[in-house]
């Protein structure tokens, strides 16, 4: 029987069970209810552009009782995030090449 274990616990059994056990944590215990935690990481999968994860949050939000809208909203918020984010992570060496304001 295959170990059904994630990939980091297997290899690293002390710090990858940590990780696995934060990350339950974080998804069971806590004052956000469980539709704003999937709606927040699912955002946040999208900006770290990782497909399996948006898709799993996605699911859960919808699973929560998110609606395709508020999910679309929380994935724009995060796209205008990201973008704006783009603008200013330089913004000294943008100022230093490219002119001020």
């Amino acid at each position: 029987m295959p170990d059904a274990r994630p990939w980091y616990v297997q290899n690293s059994p002390e710090i990858g069970q940590s990780f696995a056990d934060f990350y339950e944590a974080v998804n069971e215990k806590g004052v956000l209810d469980k539709k704003t935690k999937e709606l927040l990481m699912a955002a946040l999968a999208c900006v770290f552009r990782c497909p399996h994860c948006t898709e799993t949050h996605i699911k859960g939000a919808l699973d929560a009782g998110a609606s395709k809208q508020e999910v679309t909203e929380a994935l724009l918020i995060a796209a205008v995030e990201g973008a704006g984010t783009q603008t200013a992570w330089a913004k000294e060496i943008f100022r230093e090449h490219l002119g001020q304001d």
